[in-house]
């Protein structure tokens, strides 16, 4: 009996590598802020996480099939602020969908007061 290693999954029909709907998702992202897709999605020691930007490192996670819900790790949060401190990125990003392809993006509590600063032009209760 020959082995399939390749994690295959059915989407609208097709027979696809779960490979294939993680780059199409870190592709989606990298284009919609004007960033980079890493190769290799981090496994090399000098590229990581899965896009890049000027100021932002994103680690991608996405449901092959349409689902309600989706676990977030808590060790994908620091293996992600470990990695932006050697890849000189201020800010971090986790990217998921729920197999629909709509994105959302979690931020830590720093860049959430940042935007809330931003965005209420630093006054005491800016959000």
């Amino acid at each position: 009996m020959e082995k399939n290693f390749k994690t295959t999954r059915i989407k609208d029909g097709q027979n696809k590598p779960t490979r294939y709907f993680s780059k199409r998702q870190e592709s989606k992202v990298a284009k919609e802020l004007g960033g980079q897709r890493q190769l290799n999605s981090g496994a090399t020691p000098f590229q990581k996480g899965d896009v890049s930007t000027e100021n932002f490192l994103i680690e991608c996670k996405t449901k092959t099939t349409p689902c309600k819900s989706i676990s977030i790790q808590k060790e994908w949060f620091e293996k992600l602020n470990q990695e932006s401190l050697i890849s000189g990125k201020k800010y971090v990003a986790l990217v998921f969908d729920f197999g629909d392809g709509d994105l959302h993006y979690i931020i830590d509590k720093y860049l959430f007061e940042d935007l809330c600063d931003y965005l209420g032009g630093h006054n005491e209760n800016n959000c």
